[in-house]
C-alpha cells in the first residue's frame, strides 16, 4: 500500500511539504489497464466514447476509438442505438473498422460474422444453415448511453453499473454549450494536473504587459490575479472530489478568489468569473500514454457568446481527420521566439486553444518520473487530488465501492470566483455558494 505522505482534513486548509512519488506509486496512479487498481476503478465510471457527431446518423461508418488501453469500434445501428464492440472479430480476430454497418449489426468483411450492439453473433453465413454455432460466440461489447452530446460507456461490472453524473451541461440546452475534443500525448494524470494546477495562468497564459493592463482590467482575474501570482491554496474534501480556494491579495480590505474543482474520477472545472460561464475538462486514458480532452462550455440560462467560446473553438484547430491539434511537438507548438521577447510569456500562439498548456503537460515525457519534483505550496490541490484518487483505488481493492460512481448527483456543482472581504472565507458566503452550487 502506497504510503501517501500528505496530512488530510476536511476543512479548509491541507498542508504540504515535498512529496515526490515513489516509482511503484507513480504506476498505481498512473497505470489504467485492465485488471490494475486504478484501472478497475476507472470502470466503476461512465467514460465518454465519442461525441454524437462522430456518429451522425443510423449504419454510419464505424468508428475507432481507443479507451483504457482496449481498442474498441463504435458505431450506430439502423435503429439509432449505439455499440462499442471489441475491434477484433473473435473469429480469425480481422479489425471491424472494415465491416459493414447494415441492417442492426457490424458484419466483419472477412467471413461475414455480424455483430449486434449487445455483442451477440447475429448471423454467421459461413458456417451450415443449420447450425447454432452463431448462439454460442459473443464478442464483448459495453452498453452505451447519450446525454449531452456525448456517447457514454460503462466497462466496469455489469451488476456495478454507475449512474451517470448529474453535471448541468448535460441538461441545459444544446444551443447553451460548446464541445471541443482532442489529444493530449501524455497519460492522464499529467493532462488532469495541468488544470487543477490554476496558478500557471498567471504566467504561462499571460503577456508581458499583463500587469500593466491589470489596472484597467474589466475582470476579477484579468485584474487581480496578475499583480499577485503566490496564490495561498485552501482545499476540502467533498463527495464529488474537491473544492479548491486559490486566495490572491485584493484590495487592502479583500481577497480574490478563484474557485474551482475535481471530481472523481477524471473531471476538472477551472476557475470562472462570477455568474459567468462554466468550463469542465474531462480527462480520460486512451491508454497509458495518451489522453483523450474533451472540453465543454456552458451557462445555465444562454448561450456562451464568441469572446466566451474563443478557446473552445480553437481547440478545433485539428490535423485534418484527427483529434490531435495542428500545434504540437513536431513543431515545437510554432513558439515564436520574438513573440516570446517583445509580446507573450511563452511566444506559443494559442491558435489551437490548448497549445501553450499541451507543451507544458505533453513535453514532460509520456509519462513523468515523478521521483524528480520538487513540489511546494503551489501544488497543494495536485497532491490532494493524487492523494484522493489513489485512496479511492485502494478502497475498490478492499470492497469498498466509489461513492460518486452511484450518487450521479454529487455532480451538480459549477466553479467560481469571488472578491470578498478578508474575515470571509469562499465557502462560507451564501452568494458564493449559490453561485458555485446547481440546485
Amino acid at each position: 500500500m502506497p504510503p501517501w505522505s500528505v496530512s488530510v482534513c476536511n476543512k479548509h486548509v491541507r498542508k504540504t511539504g515535498i512529496v515526490m512519488l515513489t516509482d511503484l506509486e507513480n504506476d498505481f496512479l498512473c497505470n489504467t489497464d485492465a485488471g490494475t487498481p486504478m484501472g478497475n476503478l476507472m470502470r466503476r465510471f461512465w467514460i465518454p466514447a465519442v461525441l454524437s457527431e462522430e456518429l451522425p446518423g443510423p449504419d454510419c461508418d464505424p468508428v475507432r476509438v481507443t479507451l483504457l488501453g482496449e481498442k474498441l469500434i463504435a458505431f450506430r445501428d439502423t435503429n439509432g442505438d449505439v455499440g462499442l464492440i471489441d475491434n477484433f472479430c473473435p473469429h480469425r480476430r480481422a479489425s471491424l473498422f472494415f465491416g459493414r454497418n447494415e441492417e442492426c449489426g457490424l458484419r466483419c468483411v472477412y467471413h461475414g460474422w455480424k455483430f449486434d450492439v449487445n455483442g451477440d453473433c447475429v448471423d454467421m453465413p459461413s458456417e451450415p444453415a443449420e447450425s447454432n454455432f452463431k448462439d454460442k460466440v459473443k464478442i464483448i461489447a459495453y452498453p452505451c448511453v447519450e446525454k449531452g452530446d456525448i456517447v457514454w460507456a460503462f466497462m466496469g461490472p455489469q451488476d456495478k453499473i454507475a449512474e451517470l453524473p448529474q453535471m448541468e451541461w448535460m441538461d441545459v440546452p444544446a444551443e447553451n454549450r460548446r464541445i471541443a475534443k482532442l489529444v493530449y500525448e501524455c497519460n492522464y494524470v499529467q493532462s488532469m494536473e495541468g488544470e487543477i494546477d490554476t496558478t500557471h495562468a498567471a504566467m504561462l497564459h499571460s503577456r508581458l504587459d499583463s500587469l500593466e493592463k491589470a489596472a484597467t482590467a474589466t475582470s476579477l482575474g484579468g485584474k487581480y490575479q496578475y499583480p499577485d501570482k503566490a496564490a495561498r491554496f485552501f482545499v476540502s474534501d467533498e463527495d464529488h472530489g474537491l473544492l479548491i480556494g486559490a486566495r490572491r491579495n485584493a484590495e487592502e480590505d479583500s481577497y480574490y478568489w478563484r474557485i474551482s474543482r475535481w471530481l472523481y474520477p477524471f473531471y476538472s472545472m477551472i476557475p470562472r468569473e462570477p455568474h459567468g460561464t462554466t468550463r469542465c475538462g474531462i480527462w480520460y486514458p486512451m491508454d497509458n500514454e495518451n489522453t483523450w480532452v474533451v472540453l465543454i462550455l456552458w451557462h445555465k440560462d444562454r448561450p456562451p457568446t464568441e469572446d466566451e467560446s474563443r478557446e473552445i473553438n480553437a481547440c478545433r484547430d485539428l490535423i485534418p481527420g484527427t483529434w490531435y491539434p495542428k500545434q504540437n511537438l513536431s513543431n515545437d507548438y510554432m513558439i515564436d521566439r520574438e513573440v516570446q521577447r517583445t509580446e507573450t510569456y511563452t511566444g506559443i500562439p494559442n491558435n489551437s486553444g490548448r497549445a501553450q498548456d499541451s507543451a507544458m503537460m505533453e513535453t514532460m515525457g509520456k509519462l513523468i518520473d515523478r521521483t524528480h519534483e520538487h513540489l511546494g505550496t503551489s501544488d497543494t490541490a495536485i497532491i490532494a487530488m493524487r492523494k484522493t484518487l489513489a485512496k479511492a483505488a485502494r478502497d475498490l481493492q478492499e470492497g469498498i465501492e466509489p461513492y460518486a460512481a452511484t450518487h450521479g448527483d454529487v455532480y451538480k456543482v459549477r466553479s467560481g470566483g469571488a472578491l470578498l472581504p478578508r474575515d470571509v472565507f469562499f465557502s462560507d458566503d451564501k452568494e458564493v455558494w449559490d453561485d458555485i452550487t446547481v440546485s
